[in-house]
Parts: structure tokens; C-alpha cells; sequence
């Protein structure tokens, strides 16, 4: 590597970008980080990812799978600036390792197929990203390929993603001759050539001057609708100056108002220059975001990005290496030396830090402090987990942690030898630690030991690790899917009374409820309608946590209950005997008497399913999927192959990969990714019980 790990550290925060990589699985996403840091001079070769060469997909079941399983962390000096980048999953088993990366970036880059446009998975990492708020700009990858085409690129990405599409190239040549862009901008022409390095600038051609003009007039067009001030430019100049321009384009990323999109060819080596100054010029410093906000004591407090404000880090990654234990940090406020202790706010515990790292996917080099803006890994943490806020001690300060999805798939393992019992029991721990959608449970009535997940490859890498890391011969059951309970028709006026004398302090709780299924399948509301002051407000907070407790097993086989409304309507008191514990309990006991008068039905998880398969073999392929009780919703024809979308119930997808071979020859390929829940039909085996 040619950079200074240290070199960095007395740069201007606003020379600082953080940002990650968005895609569906195979759009491009590796190769774009690979050719990052070539360009910027970070490596010397260019990394492929067939040949498993890649820096960031270091990991040995990465290049075994050719596929990003884990987030990796990576960084290049472009322009002056420093650019932290995290390459992350495309696959929707891994969503979560997207949903905790997007915790701590302050832009992104969304890498699409020319050909493909917009595809499901695509659509998930978008959709996770508005929720955290980031600015994303575009590249349409893939422009080299046969049938690839910008504007059908754009168009799906206007109609599926709904943000005003604002692109700032045109391609010059198609599909195997393409060799270069158009930049609207400045209007000038970027050829690469293969057998050499680097970008050739000249003049637009003059076959594709007429059309630049126009694409250019209508990209000022645009803007100009959305931004005030290049609306006022646009009106008295007739035009925008591409100074004004690229401000108006930066102001409408940040807002996400509007999508920069660029475009080229990633393995070609095409494009990657252009769009690591758009990330310079577009995407947002630590400084452009909102200060970080989070609690003490209960109230709201904004943390600035200044390294002499009080330190506060959230910890986003937790892995174990040769090196150690490494937490990884995104870091908002303050500076953090080598040897510091810091306040885990969270788990209410301070710990050391013994060595702070720039992290270069699985190389690291030691640094003597983390500023504001930074994003490295530490050493010394001994029981911070993803999620966790570590502060200066005198300063605490509690950010909110990412999201976790809830499992949706559970295998039964256990150790082949009985003496490796202790030892696997230990490498569970160690991967639901790393990767908090894993979860590892005991069946309180087989005794198995059940490790759940999100999906067959999740738990299948999950299962490997185990295997190669640990060295453990693992048996593995038949994977089963975790079903849910509602209602299908609720009771009205439950009275519950619950009383206890013990010879001690009494306790008593009078309740009536009614029970009412939700419009959604899912979700739990809780309201009262108790008048009079005949419940008060404290003993009313205590009813609901204890309906809360009750929706972990339902009445049909002992799995989570959703969808569902509960109305406290009337209760009564003791003057001696009633407390907070007493209302709980009733709360809970008279729930689960409502669910069992209650009708019920079983929830299974479905999943939509985009199916690419040769035109010949679509009907083995339909059949196959109705066979699974799957819904066709679309079948579209692109570059030759027929694109089926379908939604299928989860249960019914294991072993569809090997099916899918069989059908098409090899030739057939599918992604998957959640939609939520639907009713079972009578007779799903509910034997799969989640608890």
C-alpha cells in the first residue's frame, strides 16, 4: 500500500468521506471498491473477483462463493481527500450487516446493472437507506455488456426508486464498444483505452454533440425545478453555469431531492475516475450531516463533529482475528487516544482501549488516535457488541443502535463428538456476539440447540465458520422456518381477576379487555378506553407489558402472536393489594386466556422471488413454481432471458437453488428477499414450532 495510515489525521474533517456501497448481488459492487483503490494508488494490481483476489472479499468462504458475505472496511486518499469505504453484502441474507453499516455512513454510492436496471435486492438497500436518511449518487455499471442501456437503467430507477434521476454523463459507444462518457458538466469527452491505464480527456465528438447539448439542457431543466436558487440562475441566464451546477447537484444529493447518476464499466476500468470526483464534489463530509443525537438521563443532546468536543463512538462490527478482538467504530465526536478508557453506556462498564487500527480489509496498521469523522477498529474491548455506544466517562451519551431483524429460518446443530459439546456451545456465543441476527437457542422440549438466521446461506456461512474456524465436525437438521400467530377474530369484555394471598403482602388486578385483529398482519397496538381513573395511568403502562409478555407464544403452537389489538376498557383496585407486578401479571394471564378464546391462524414468512431462467424452460419453471404455491406477479423478457417475479412462502424455497439447476440446465439463476408475512393455508405444518 502506498498510503500513510497517519497521513490523514491532521485533515480538515471536510476533506473526510464515509461512505458504502449499495447494490444487488453481482451488480458490481466489489469490483467498483477493487478499482477505487487502484485508481487512488491503495493497491498495484487490479483485483478480480473470479480469480479471489479481491482485497475486501479476503474471507476464505468469499472467494470460495465469489460473493461479499461480510462488511469490509477499506480506505484511498482521491483529490486531497480521504475516502473510508465499506463494501457491503448484496445478498438478502446478509441485509443486516447492510442494515448496521448504513448506521455510520454519511453517503453512499447505489451500483447498478445496465442490463438488469433495477432488481429486488436493489430495491431493499434504497429503501434501507432512506430510512437512515443517506445520500446516495448512482453508477449504472455493466455498460460494456450486451443489451446494457442507460436510459433504461434511469427509467427503472425513476419508477421503482422515485427519486428525480439527474444524469450527468452519456455513453460513447455501446455494449462491447464502449469506451468512454460524456461529461454534461464541463462538455468534454473521457476516453479509456484498453492496454493502458488512466483517463484520455478531449472534445465532445462531433457525432455526439447534438445529443450532449440536448441531454445537458435537460439536466439544467431538472435541476432547475428543484433547486430555488438554480431556478433563478436558469430563468435570468437561460442557463446554469457548471460551477452553479455542480452546487445545485451537491445541495439536491444532500437533501435527496434528486440522484446523481453516472455510469461505465467497472471490470473494464471504465468510469472509476469520474465517479470518485463525484463522490469528492457530491457526496456529503462529517460536518454537512446532522449532528449525532442521543440520550442522558432521558433527554435529547446533539453531539457535533469536532475532535475537541467529548468523545462518542458507536461500535457497528465486532470480529475475531489473529490480531484480536477488533470493535469496529464509527466515530461522531471528540478524539480517542491509544489507552483510553471508555464508557460502554449501554452495558453501564468501562473498558481500555489497547490499540486503535486503520482498518485495510483483513490488513491493519496502528494509529495513535481516531478523531472525529474516523472510522477504524480497536483493540482491548473485551465485551462491546454491535450496537453499543462507547463515550468519555465523564461525557456519556447514548446514540440509538441499529435495527435487527428478527430470524427467519432455524437449523438444530450439534457437535458429531459429545466431548466438543462445550466447544461449539462457545462458538455459537462467539457468532451470535459478531452477528446479532443470529440468534442460538435451546428447544425446551427436544433440548436441541436451534441457531436461527435469515436465511439457508446465512446460516449455512454461519454453519461453515464454525467448521473451519473452530474445527468442529458439525451435524445440521433440516432447516425450518419461524411462523407466526393471529387473530382472526378477537373476544369482547374478557374479565380477568387476579388475586393472591400468601400470608404475605396480597396482590390483586382486575382487568377487562377486548381483542381485535389489526388491518396488517402484523404489529401490536395497545390503547385504553378505562374512565373514572378506575385503572390509574402506572397500573394501565403495567397491562400493556404484560400483554407484551404474553404475544411470545400463542395458543396455536407456541410461536410469536402478531397483528393484534388489546383495549383496556374497564379494571379495578385494591387499596393494599394492587401494584405495578400485579397489573403485569394480570395482563399477561388474561391475554393469553383472550388468545385461546380468540380465533386464530398461522403466519408463515413469503418472499418474492425473481426468477431468470432461458426462454425455453419458462414453463418448467412456472409449473415448478405454482407446485410451491407461489403467485406469479410479472414475467418480462431482458437480453434474451425470461424474468419471472413471484411471491412464495419461505418453507417452500428450501432446495429450490438445485431444483432451479435441474430445470434450466444450469442455466436458471434466482434472488429472494422478504415481503413479511401471509396467512398459512389450513394444514401447514405447525409442527415447525419457533419456540
Amino acid at each position: 500500500m502506498r498510503t500513510n495510515p497517519s497521513r490523514h489525521l491532521d485533515r480538515p474533517l471536510t476533506a473526510v468521506r464515509n461512505l458504502g456501497i449499495l447494490a444487488h448481488v453481482d451488480a458490481g459492487k466489489t469490483t467498483v471498491t477493487e478499482r477505487f483503490l487502484y485508481a487512488a494508488g491503495t493497491t498495484h494490481k487490479r483485483g478480480e473477483v473470479h480469480d479471489g483476489t479481491t482485497v475486501t472479499d479476503f474471507d476464505s468462504q468469499e472467494r470460495d462463493r465469489g460473493i461479499t458475505i461480510f462488511a469490509a472496511a477499506v480506505g484511498c486518499d482521491w483529490s486531497g481527500h480521504r475516502i473510508n469505504l465499506i463494501d457491503t453484502p448484496g445478498h438478502v441474507d446478509f441485509a443486516d450487516e447492510v442494515e448496521r453499516s448504513l448506521r455510520v455512513l454519511d453517503g453512499a454510492i447505489a451500483v447498478f446493472d445496465a442490463v438488469a436496471g433495477v432488481e429486488p435486492q436493489s430495491e431493499s438497500v434504497w429503501r434501507q437507506a432512506d430510512r437512515h436518511g443517506v445520500p446516495r449518487i448512482a453508477f449504472v455499471n455493466k455498460l460494456d455488456r450486451a443489451g446494457a442501456d442507460l436510459d433504461t437503467a434511469v427509467e427503472s430507477i425513476r419508477r421503482r426508486l422515485h427519486p428525480a434521476p439527474l444524469v450527468v454523463q452519456l455513453p460513447i459507444g455501446a455494449e462491447d464498444g464502449f469506451t468512454g462518457v460524456v461529461d454534461l458538466l464541463r462538455m468534454r469527452a473521457l476516453v479509456w483505452a484498453d492496454g493502458r491505464d488512466g483517463v484520455r480527456e478531449s472534445p465532445v465528438p462531433d457525432a455526439l454533440r447534438e445529443e450532449a447539448l440536448r441531454r445537458r439542457r435537460s439536466l439544467q431543466e431538472a435541476v432547475a425545478e428543484l433547486h430555488p436558487l438554480a431556478l433563478e440562475e436558469f430563468c435570468a441566464r437561460g442557463e446554469l453555469s457548471a460551477p452553479s451546477l455542480a452546487r445545485a447537484l451537491r445541495d439536491l444529493t444532500h437533501s435527496g431531492e434528486g440522484v446523481v447518476v453516472l455510469c461505465g464499466s467497472a471490470y473494464r476500468n471504465r468510469g472509476i475516475e469520474p465517479l470518485l470526483d463525484a463522490v469528492v464534489a457530491y457526496l456529503p463530509a462529517p460536518p454537512d450531516v446532522p449532528a449525532v443525537r442521543g440520550t442522558v438521563d432521558g433527554a435529547v443532546q446533539e453531539r457535533p463533529a469536532d475532535p475537541r468536543a467529548p468523545f462518542a463512538a458507536l461500535a457497528f462490527k465486532v470480529q475475531s482475528t489473529a490480531t484480536g478482538r477488533l470493535t469496529f467504530l464509527r466515530v461522531y465526536s471528540g478524539t480517542l487516544r491509544k489507552g483510553e478508557t471508555v464508557l460502554d453506556v449501554g452495558a453501564g462498564r468501562t473498558e481500555r482501549v489497547g490499540r486503535i487500527l486503520r482498518v485495510q480489509a483483513d490488513r491493519h496498521a496502528e494509529v495513535d488516535r481516531a478523531v472525529a469523522g474516523d472510522i477504524v477498529a480497536v483493540v482491548g474491548l473485551k465485551s462491546a457488541r454491535p450496537g453499543a455506544t462507547l463515550c468519555a466517562p465523564a461525557a456519556p451519551l447514548l446514540l440509538e443502535p441499529p435495527g435487527v431483524a428478527d430470524p427467519v429460518v432455524s437449523v438444530a446443530v450439534e457437535a458429531r463428538r459429545s466431548t466438543d459439546t462445550d466447544r461449539l456451545a462457545t462458538a455459537l456465543a462467539r457468532l451470535a456476539e459478531e452477528d446479532p441476527s443470529l440468534t442460538v437457542r435451546t428447544d425446551p422440549e427436544t433440548g436441541q440447540t436451534l441457531l436461527s438466521g435469515m436465511g439457508e446461506l446465512h446460516l449455512e456461512v454461519a454453519v461453515e465458520r464454525i467448521r473451519r474456524e473452530a474445527g468442529l465436525a458439525v451435524g445440521v437438521g433440516r432447516p425450518r422456518v419461524a411462523y407466526r400467530e393471529t387473530v382472526v377474530r378477537g373476544v369482547s369484555g374478557l374479565v380477568y381477576r387476579h388475586v393472591k394471598q400468601d400470608g404475605g403482602a396480597g396482590q390483586f388486578a382486575h382487568v377487562v379487555l377486548d381483542v381485535e385483529p389489526l388491518e396488517t398482519v402484523t404489529g401490536f397496538a395497545f390503547r385504553s378506553s378505562v374512565v373514572g381513573g378506575r385503572v390509574p395511568q402506572e397500573y394501565v403502562r403495567a397491562v400493556e407489558a404484560g400483554c407484551r409478555d404474553a404475544l411470545a407464544e400463542g395458543p396455536l403452537g407456541g410461536h410469536p402472536v402478531t397483528g393484534l389489538g388489546v383495549v383496556l376498557t374497564d379494571g379495578a383496585t385494591h387499596p393494599k393489594d394492587s401494584s405495578e407486578m400485579a397489573f403485569r401479571t394480570a395482563g399477561r394471564l388474561a391475554l393469553r386466556e383472550a388468545l385461546r378464546a380468540s380465533a386464530m391462524a398461522l403466519l408463515e414468512p413469503v418472499v418474492e422471488v425473481t426468477v431468470t431462467v432461458p426462454e425455453d424452460a419458462v414453463g418448467s419453471v412456472l409449473g415448478d413454481l405454482a407446485a410451491r404455491r407461489g403467485r406469479v406477479s410479472g414475467s418480462t423478457v431482458r437480453a434474451g432471458a425470461a424474468v419471472i417475479t413471484a411471491t412464495v412462502p419461505l418453507a417452500e424455497l428450501f432446495g429450490y437453488a438445485t431444483r432451479l439447476r435441474s430445470r434450466t440446465q444450469g442455466r436458471g439463476s434466482f434472488t429472494a428477499r422478504p415481503t413479511g408475512y401471509a396467512l398459512a393455508p389450513q394444514g401447514a405444518p405447525e409442527a415447525q414450532r419457533s419456540r
